[in-house]
């Protein structure tokens, strides 16, 4: 292959024929549109494959990455099948590229995946000067044949070509078409079949293994989840690849992912909902891991230029986490009223509470207003349904009978308030000694807590809150003061006594845990979503 076919004997088998047809494909001389080579090579069986080694000798081009990026976008073309047909693939469904493609060997999987990734690392640049990407004219048709015909053997070829143009690209955070194309490609296969170890019942797989740099990974991320398409690649990996999950919770630099991460949700007014969603699974996922949920309130931040509200100096990143996770809840009320979100938010802080440590006062205010905020709606959803406070527009039905929509909403604040309690319940109960700041939120505004102190479903975990206040108020009332009491003052007589704390008369609840797990038809959703995020490219 490369140079110039040979005519096919008389009675030649198929390969011999297609060799000829490649290789003219690939050769030297043009053949114009209406050749009868185009058919002839339609007609080459799908299923006829060539040695590695004849193929690389074959496709050896100076402009390769601009080959490359031609190519992904043939393999958008190819698989964009996918549009002609719903999420849940159907009898009739047909998707020849992408079928063909899950069913190479694993080595060759392996390495297109390494490809698409070490692409979406090294970010190579792609120029579109005269030189290397001349405009096409009839004068030009030679050209244009062998850029063609390159690309198309270069296809089988991805995975194996020297990749010596990356070594020395850029790895910054701008913007690289390759790159871009690389992560979608690669996000249309994964969603499209499991590129994992383990598959979904959860049985070993003996294929092959990618090996990446997971360093260089980690940080392309960190520079890159303002991006959508990379907040849906990190998920994929923290859900999808329990290898790069461990690597996470073994970096000292958390932050590299989660501040991008956290600013994102502080803007969520600016991003998509799926957007919002991912990120808020990936703090869940995340959160499960107890070094983790250590790890975060170790790593102290000097500033959070973004955020706006007020000025945080020398903040714990999990006190930073904490606070933008309520900032979003109580978003979340106010624009989107979506249950989900509230769950995931909430479901992410439960499993934080036992670990907390010195969480900031902000932080802990920001805690104690979130149950204040949650009682509120609640207090409001039972006067409608007794018939004491005003319906909101809708609810009024004819004859004055409450809709069951008010009935099943108070239910779920109801398992909200519950859920927030817990969490508060924890620190108590776990960290109380580690953070002080929560016992002064709680003694600051204990007022809240009064009117659900008889609640059948908050009495229990309300009877440890009130069981710290008693022993904190007893404290305060110990202590003579000449002057008013001033907020470094109190705080001060907590510190002391928090030294003296032992848990005596806390009840023990079991620790609320909570796990993220795909639904059982997932691809409902990631399917139509990851050809959102294509076509938005176009």
């Amino acid at each position: 292959m490369g140079g110039v076919p040979s005519t096919p004997r008389r009675g030649s088998q198929p390969r011999e024929t297609a060799e000829f047809l490649i290789g003219a494909l690939v050769g030297d001389e043009s053949y114009p549109v209406t050749s009868s080579l185009w058919e002839k090579l339609l007609d080459v069986p799908l299923t006829l494959q060539w040695s590695r080694d004849r193929v690389y000798r074959a496709c050896l081009i100076p402009q390769s990455c601009l080959v490359h990026y031609e190519l992904l976008n043939f393999m958008f073309v190819a698989m964009s099948t996918q549009l002609r047909s719903g999420p849940m693939p159907g009898p009739d469904d047909a998707h020849p590229f992408i079928d063909a493609a899950m069913v190479q060997e694993g080595a060759l999987i392996s390495s297109v995946v390494r490809r698409l990734l070490i692409n979406y690392i090294t970010r190579p640049r792609i120029s579109f000067n005269d030189s290397s990407y001349p405009i096409l004219t009839e004068e030009m048709q030679p050209g244009v044949l062998q850029r063609f015909g390159s690309a198309a053997a270069n296809f089988v070829l991805l995975p194996y070509y020297t990749f010596n143009y990356l070594l020395n690209s850029s790895a910054d955070g701008s913007r690289s078409l390759l790159a871009d194309n690389s992560l979608l490609v690669l996000l249309v296969l994964i969603h499209y079949r499991r590129f994992d170890r383990v598959d979904v019942e959860g049985n070993a797989q003996t294929g092959p293994l990618v090996r990446l740099p997971f360093a260089s990974l980690f940080d392309t991320l960190g520079m890159c989840l303002s991006d959508e398409n990379s907040v849906l690649l990190l998920y994929s990996l923290v859900y999808g690849n329990s290898d790069f999950l461990e690597y996470v919770f073994v970096r000292t630099d958390l932050d590299t992912l989660l501040m991008p991460i956290l600013e994102t949700l502080y803007n969520a007014s600016r991003r998509t909902s799926n957007q919002i969603y991912m990120l808020l699974i990936i703090l869940l996922v995340l959160s499960q891991d107890s070094s983790f949920n250590a790890s975060i309130h170790k790593l102290v931040l000097p500033s959070v230029p973004w955020y706006q509200e007020r000025r945080l100096h020398n903040t714990s990143l999990g006190s930073l986490m904490v606070v933008i996770l309520i900032r979003t809840v109580m978003y979340n009320m106010s624009k989107l009223r979506d249950v989900y979100l509230h769950t995931n938010c909430l479901a992410t802080l439960a499993n934080m509470a036992p670990h907390v440590h010195r969480l900031s006062g902000y932080a802990s205010q920001r805690l104690v207003s979130l149950f204040d905020m949650l009682g509120r709606k609640y207090t409001k959803l039972v006067e409608i349904k007794q018939g004491k406070g005003p319906l909101s527009k809708g609810d009024q039905i004819e004859g004055g009978i409450i809709p069951d929509d008010v009935s099943a909403e108070l239910q779920i604040y109801t398992d909200f308030l519950r859920i927030v309690l817990e969490i508060v319940n924890a620190i108590l109960t776990y960290a109380l000694p580690r953070n002080p700041e929560v016992v002064y939120a709680i003694m600051h505004r204990q007022e809240v807590f009064q009117p659900f102190r008889d609640h059948s479903r908050f009495s229990e975990l309300l009877e440890n809150i009130y069981t710290v206040l008693d022993f904190f108020n007893s404290r305060m009332d110990t202590q003579r003061v000449d002057d008013e009491w001033s907020v470094d003052k109190v705080l001060e007589i907590i510190i002391i006594n928090c030294r003296s704390w032992h848990g005596d008369g806390m009840k023990m609840f079991n620790q609320l845990k909570f796990t993220y797990e795909q639904e059982s038809h997932h691809e409902e959703f990631f399917i139509p979503y990851v050809w959102q995020l294509v076509l938005s490219t176009r």
